[in-house]
């Protein structure tokens, strides 16, 4: 036999046709934006609260610059009352800036709380949206509680 042809059994690495070895073994992250986070936690809750003609849900959307507020009977799918920033009455009080602080945010919670008790609505089930319950969320949910709406 010719020795070169027996060259790769003495060698300490495979031949060149199969080194470097082809592994299709990609890694990625598993990444979520907050948005994700907050949408997945919001159809979790969803599961459990839901709005019926005697205890509606009172359902709370906060964004970078704005605060919206629902009362939502989710069995007829009918919007009872709602409150939001972006309303001229409501912004032109506040004249705020930047974003809705907490004294905006229980103001919102009492104009919504005052808004329900003029349709006869006492009872409510609370719907944080995927928020936490800290800050403009609590503020607005501790004016309506104070203002009359039961949760």
């Amino acid at each position: 036999m010719n020795t070169s042809s027996l060259s790769f059994l003495h060698s300490p690495f495979p031949t060149s046709s199969s080194f470097p070895p082809s592994f299709s073994f990609v890694v990625e992250a598993h990444s979520t934006t907050r948005r994700q986070d907050r949408t997945a936690r919001h159809t979790r809750i969803r599961k459990k609260v839901e709005g019926t003609p005697e205890r509606p849900r009172l359902s709370v959307f906060r964004s970078n610059k704005h605060l919206s507020v629902q009362v939502i009977d989710d069995t007829n799918m009918h919007t009872l009352a709602s409150v939001s920033t972006m309303q001229k009455a409501v912004f032109e009080e506040f004249n705020y800036t930047a974003a809705p602080t907490v004294e905006v945010a229980k103001k919102v919670g009492e104009i919504i709380a005052k808004s329900c008790l003029e349709k006869g609505i006492t009872k409510v089930a609370f719907d944080r949206g995927g928020y936490p319950y800290h800050g403009r969320v609590q503020a607005l949910a501790d004016a309506a509680r104070e203002h009359g709406l039961e949760f």
